[in-house]
């Protein structure tokens, strides 16, 4: 039986993180094999993309068509080394943004035609689509609040994304919530402004519901 592929969409500071672990352990409890993923990144070749695109690591910033190109690049290798193979093997995939991002931060923040990302998104990932994509969502004020109190605590900056201006971040989250109103059937909104444990619970129960886990798994 083929896996499931479930992604974890949203601004910064939602937790999704958090989220993915949270699942993954629920899943894991009713056996159920769970890889998670992470973008960019989640393969050797797309850690070292991760590196330039949010941390500068080529010692400069990629242009903006650059670094829509960078994300592709290490999207086909995620999806071709890691995703698919797991799939085929029953295996559900978590993945920490896919796809949406691209859409939401180089189409709605950078300003580049969604079609054109569409079509290209296409080339890279050959055609996948999530099963499910969870939108967790919270106003920019909130989540870059969250973040600097992580970061405090870390002794970590912020990167490259995360230092772009707050008009940026609101297009951001404006261009997910019009992407989830386009498809309602496959993005589920969740207000990330509650508590961990809270949204915690919706999750489990949205994917319970969606893949008929059975009402006790939710618990």
């Amino acid at each position: 039986m083929k896996g499931k592929f479930i992604t974890f969409e949203g601004p910064e500071g939602g937790g999704k993180s958090t989220q993915i672990k949270e699942l993954a352990a629920f899943l894991e409890a009713r056996g159920i094999p769970v890889l998670q993923a992470r973008e960019p990144g989640g393969t050797r070749l797309g850690e070292r993309v991760r590196g330039l695109l949010q941390d500068d690591t080529a010692g400069e910033p990629p242009s903006p068509r650059a670094e829509v190109l960078l994300f592709l690049a290490s999207r086909a290798q995620l999806v071709a080394n890691v995703i698919v193979p797991a799939l085929e093997k029953g295996v559900w995939v978590l993945c920490d943004r896919f796809d949406d991002s691209t859409f939401a931060y180089q189409g709605y923040g950078r300003g580049f035609d969604l079609d054109a990302l569409r079509c290209l998104d296409a080339f890279a990932t050959g055609g996948l689509v999530p099963d499910l994509t969870l939108l967790l969502d919270l106003p920019p004020d909130v989540g870059f609040a969250r973040l600097a109190t992580r970061q405090a605590g870390e002794g970590s900056a912020p990167d490259r994304f995360e230092r772009e201006a707050r008009a940026f971040h609101e297009r951001l989250r404006a261009g997910f919530l019009e992407l989830a109103g386009r498809e309602p059937g496959r993005i589920a909104v969740i207000d990330a402004g509650q508590p961990r444990e809270t949204v915690a619970g919706t999750v489990r129960e949205m994917v319970a519901a969606r893949f008929g886990i059975g009402r006790e798994a939710t618990r």
